[in-house]
Order: structure tokens, then C-alpha cells, then sequence
């Protein structure tokens, strides 16, 4: 966990699902989010695949980070008598990346497939594009980027499944209600589904203020620390 503590997980949980949840702060994941919103049972289906896709799929790429494309990453060859200490395979992460998401997502179809024929059938071509789902790449490229250890790393990819699921569950219930509303003819359909998640996200950016996340002491909060002191005026400037 490095300098990460119970509370701080619990801090990354609710600013993954709330503060930056992926669809309604950073607006990946749409296609699927508006077409499969319908309906809450569907939507729900299409959330727990997300959910899992989304949290295997953020460990194993992870270890792909730590152990294979991560600058030095290779020097565990040396145990083997390998010297690949300074090979960089940085460059094939994205590739690597979504090798792994787009495999796992044919095990999961194919598991859906046979455990609930209804369930694949109402999902239909959207399930096999959570393997290019920008939320799940875009989680995983997030998580490493912020060199999260692996326990938050966990917490971090599950917790953004969580906030994707609980989106388009939310905006599905909504939109079986207006299905029987009586919305102005203008914004039926695709508009008010548009104006609602507005309306959704602003929402959610009230969670902003809680900034449990980031651990005291660690290189990140001294960092921003340091930055605060530089750009604070001495008082007899600030007077002056």
C-alpha cells in the first residue's frame, strides 16, 4: 500500500466514483453509456461486465506496467542471467494494454453468453465494445500514470468501474421515467438524456471538496506543499 492508509483508500474510492467518475467528469465511455441507458435491467447487466472487466483488467495491466513496460522494469531477467535492465518497452504499452482488456472481454461475453442468453442478446454488439471502451483503457492508463501501489491501484479501477456503473444506472432509471413523461417534443430522446447528465454531473462535483486521496507525507503532497510556499507572498509583499 506504500504511505496509503485505510482512509485514504476510502478517499480514492469516493473521488473515483463521485469527483472524477469517468462518464460524467471526464466523459469516457458514452457510446455505450447512451445507448444501452434504456433500460435499468440492461444497463445494470452492462455495468457489472464493466465493473470486472475494468478491475482484472486494472491489475493485470498493472503487472504488465510494473514488470514489462515500465522503464528498468525488465531487470528481473537478471535472476535468469538476462541483462535487460535498460531495455525500454514503453512504447508497446498501449498495445499491451489493450490486448489484455479486449482478451478478457471475450471471456467475459462468452461467459454471459452461456450463464444468460437474455442478458447477451438485450446487451448485443455493445458488450463487445467494452474491449474499446475508452473508460476501461483510460482507468488503467490513469491508475498507472499516477503510480499508484497495488492495493490503491485496486481500489482505484474497481471504485471507476463502480462510478461507471452507478452513472448509467442512474441515468437508465431516469430515462424509463420519461419514457412515460410528458417531455417537450424538441428534446425527446438524445436531448434530455444529455441535459439529465448535465444536470448529473454538476451534481456529483459537489463531492470536489473531500480531498482524502492523497497521503500525508508522501512525495505528492510535499510536492504540492513546496509549490503553495513558492507561490505564497511574504506578508510585507502582500501588504505592501
Amino acid at each position: 500500500m506504500g504511505d496509503y492508509t485505510s482512509l485514504n483508500l476510502l478517499g480514492l474510492f469516493i473521488q473515483a466514483v463521485f469527483i472524477e467518475n469517468f462518464l460524467l467528469a471526464n466523459f469516457l465511455g458514452m457510446c455505450t453509456y447512451l445507448a444501452c441507458s434504456t433500460k435499468l435491467k440492461t444497463a445494470n447487466g452492462l455495468g457489472v461486465a464493466v465493473v470486472l472487466v475494468l478491475t482484472v483488467a486494472g491489475i493485470l495491466n498493472w503487472c504488465v506496467h510494473q514488470f514489462i513496460t515500465a522503464p528498468g522494469a525488465l531487470s528481473w531477467l537478471s535472476y535468469f542471467g538476462i541483462d535487460a535492465a535498460k531495455v525500454d518497452l514503453n512504447f508497446l504499452e498501449f498495445l499491451l494494454f489493450i490486448s489484455v482488456i479486449a482478451g478478457f472481454t471475450q471471456m467475459i461475453e462468452i461467459i454471459i453468453e452461456k450463464v444468460s442468453p437474455a442478458l447477451y442478446s438485450s446487451l448485443g454488439l455493445y458488450l463487445p465494445l467494452i474491449a474499446v471502451n475508452c473508460a476501461i483503457l483510460g482507468a488503467c492508463l490513469f491508475a498507472v500514470t499516477r503510480n499508484y501501489p497495488f492495493i490503491p491501484n485496486l481500489m482505484y479501477v474497481f471504485a471507476s468501474g463502480m462510478g461507471w456503473w452507478l452513472a448509467i444506472a442512474l441515468v437508465a432509471a431516469i430515462r424509463e421515467k420519461l419514457a412515460i413523461s410528458n417531455v417537450v417534443p424538441g428534446l425527446r430522446g438524445m436531448g434530455i438524456t444529455f441535459i439529465v447528465s448535465g444536470l448529473m454531473a454538476m451534481a456529483f462535483q459537489g463531492f470536489t471538496g473531500i480531498k482524502l486521496a492523497t497521503p500525508s507525507g508522501s512525495a505528492l503532497e510535499n510536492a504540492n506543499s513546496a509549490i503553495e510556499m513558492q507561490t505564497t507572498p511574504e506578508p510585507s509583499q502582500a501588504n505592501f
